[in-house]
């Protein structure tokens, strides 16, 4: 234990010492420019994690939930306006993003390992990956969704009665997006059973 404790005051005292070649506002300077290209850096890593063409680029995703997407009205629909992956599957403030990130990073052992590398492995896993995702967007409040879709904003002119009335109920009781919205950007596990049917 002493000879840990002398290693990190050492460690310590070296980096306190002051520089002989070069001034405190150099050092500064550098610094705090470092930082600069450093945090840009890692900014644009970031965004570019959350573009369509990243998502898509092994084809376990290109060739499942990307065809499936294609279908849906978040793809495609009246307005124009296009949801991609990260819109629904990555927080937009920058703390739960970086959580999600860390998250999203056990899927890279998926990928190495050749969990889901076949439609047939695809398709075994559905359940329990939708499941995962059901639970994780559930627990956030389907944060991801009220990024465009609020209750509050849903207008009883525009939406069917009886859908209005049913978000109306769904909000009163405390229900999130995820509670209804199964399945609405992707297809449903076979073995999915609708609470609702039982």
């Amino acid at each position: 234990m002493d000879n840990k404790s002398g290693i990190l005051k050492r460690t310590w005292a070296f980096l306190n010492q002051p520089s002989a070649k070069y001034s405190l506002l150099t050092l500064l300077v550098v610094g705090f420019f470092s930082g600069i290209i450093f945090w840009g850096g890692f900014n644009t890593g970031m965004e570019a994690t959350n573009r369509l063409e990243f998502c898509i680029g092994c084809h376990e995703m290109r060739d499942n939930v990307y065809q499936e997407y294609k279908k849906t009205i978040h793809y495609a629909n009246r307005t124009g306006v296009r949801a991609i992956c990260s819109d629904c599957h990555v927080p937009r403030d920058w703390t739960h993003k970086i959580i999600r990130k860390i998250q999203a990073s056990n899927e890279l052992w998926g990928k190495f390992t050749g969990y889901v590398d076949t439609p047939e492995k695809f398709e075994s896993h559905r359940m329990e990956m939708a499941t995962k995702e059901w639970n994780r967007m559930k627990s956030v409040d389907s944060r991801e969704c009220r990024n465009c879709h609020s209750f509050e904003a849903m207008s009883g002119d525009v939406q069917k009665k009886t859908v209005y009335n049913k978000h109306m109920k769904a909000m009163a009781d405390g229900q999130t997006c995820i509670d209804c919205h199964k399945g609405i950007a992707h297809h449903l596990p076979k073995e999915y059973v609708d609470p609702d049917e039982e």
